[in-house]
């Protein structure tokens, strides 16, 4: 398999934890397919999007530019699966070839795990609570600033985990 240096999708260069290319044999053509460990927060970002200008540069220096399409996969870590349909095969000759009916796995999670993930890029969500307060200490909660309660609330967990 080709090894993957860097990837840029629509001029951005993502951080990507592991990467393979290959060309896709089915019985419907043939495919150029890359797929990318990347962050929870790239994941998120690009899986619903359909079209993407990607640019790839392999370990050998060659650089690939397409517009490809996007699946994000389930399961393990965060990793989006890009192609785009060949009409020539050949033109990636040099790539390895997959064929839908061969077993193959990539291990391409092998040696990675969430936690070191999560180190480069954290992922944060939004929670709503519902909380059954005194009056007093109700509206003095009405009257902070969003990001003044989300410091607040983070360092009390932070302090509570620990514990």
């Amino acid at each position: 398999m080709a090894e993957v240096r860097s990837v840029k999708i629509d001029g951005e260069k993502l951080y990507i934890f592991n990467g393979v290319i290959y060309i896709y044999e089915s019985t419907e053509g043939f495919s150029l397919q890359l797929d990318i460990i990347v962050s929870e927060v790239v994941v998120k970002r690009y899986k619903d999007l359909d079209n993407l200008i990607v640019e790839i540069e392999l370990d050998d220096g060659r650089v690939i530019d397409a517009i490809m399409h996007v699946n994000s996969l389930q399961g393990g870590l965060p990793q989006l699966n890009l192609y785009v349909e060949l009409e020539d095969s050949h033109e990636y000759g040099d790539l390895d070839v997959v064929n839908e009916n061969e077993a193959w796995s990539s291990n391409l999670e092998e040696g990675i795990t969430l936690e070191e993930i999560r180190k480069v890029e954290m992922p944060e969500e939004v929670v709503k609570l519902k909380l059954k307060l005194p009056i007093d200490q109700a509206e003095w909660l009405v009257k902070q600033k969003k990001p003044v309660l989300n410091e607040l609330f983070k360092e009390f967990i932070n302090e509570y985990w620990k514990k």
